[in-house]
């Protein structure tokens, strides 16, 4: 069984036990987090939502915090002596989905 859920913004494929990278979420590790903005659920049938799905929900674990790689944002306009660098390092969440269901 899977869904496909919307959160922060973004919408993922999970499965129970799945593990997924989301934008920082504020929570310690080891919180739960429920998520009921299901956009659709397949086991053996298929329930697409009309935008969500009635009564499916999605329970969550927070795992942990970090920080992703390094991005470069380097800014120039040719022959006026402009250039800016700048570096970026967007923090996100791990979660680990343990339960999809459907009432």
């Amino acid at each position: 069984m899977y869904a496909i859920i919307e959160f922060k913004g973004k919408q993922y494929k999970v499965e129970e036990g799945s593990v997924l990278k989301v934008d920082r979420v504020d929570a310690e590790p080891g919180a739960q987090i429920d998520i009921d903005s299901v956009l659709l659920v397949s086991g053996k049938t298929v329930s697409v939502g009309a935008p969500y799905v009635a009564g499916a929900k999605v329970r969550a674990a927070l795992e942990s915090h970090g920080k992703d790689r390094k991005i470069i944002v380097f800014k120039y306009k040719p022959k006026k002596d402009y250039r800016r660098k700048k570096g970026h390092r967007q923090q996100f969440s791990m979660i680990k989905i343990e339960n999809v269901s459907v009432s």
